[in-house]
């Protein structure tokens, strides 16, 4: 079974992750959200949100499972038995940093192989950042969120 890991905070998740995910679900037969929690990191929303989140904006995927977890992703990858990490990418910044924790990845874990997806060109300036500044002064993120998340935000 090839088991696929999708890293990241999801404070808020955007139209660009949702992209990037249905993107990749076709290739593997089953990928993990997996939702990182990082104490040391002031997160604008709380971990059961975002999971409660994610949990309504894939509901009806077969093959997406949606969890939480602390510590090294890949000691995540090897909880869960993936050997796929996917990970989107809008830049050449995004790029640099990626192919950098990619190859840390590879050398703690070597079966695990990273698979980079481009954004889409539309998505490119949309990140979490932008949506989290947004919210916090009262603007409309609905432009950038599933509308499943509306209702959450």
């Amino acid at each position: 079974m090839k088991i696929a890991l999708f890293p990241g905070s999801f404070d808020p998740i955007t139209i660009a992750h949702v992209n990037i995910l249905q993107r990749a679900t076709p290739l593997f037969d089953k990928i993990v959200v997996g939702i990182g929690l990082n104490s040391s990191k002031q997160n604008f929303l709380s971990a059961e949100q975002r999971l409660q989140i994610l949990q309504t904006v894939f509901k009806g995927y077969e093959n997406i499972e949606i969890q939480t977890y602390e510590g090294l992703t890949v000691d995540f990858c090897r909880k869960i038995n993936a050997k796929y990490m996917v990970r989107g990418i809008r830049s050449a910044a995004d790029f640099e940093y990626e192919r950098a924790i990619a190859q840390i990845n590879q050398t703690m874990m070597p079966e695990v192989e990273t698979i980079l997806l481009l954004s889409k060109p539309e998505y490119s300036a949309i990140s979490s950042t932008i949506v989290r500044d947004i919210l916090r002064n009262h603007g409309d993120v609905s432009p950038f969120v599933p509308k499943e998340a509306l209702g959450f935000l």
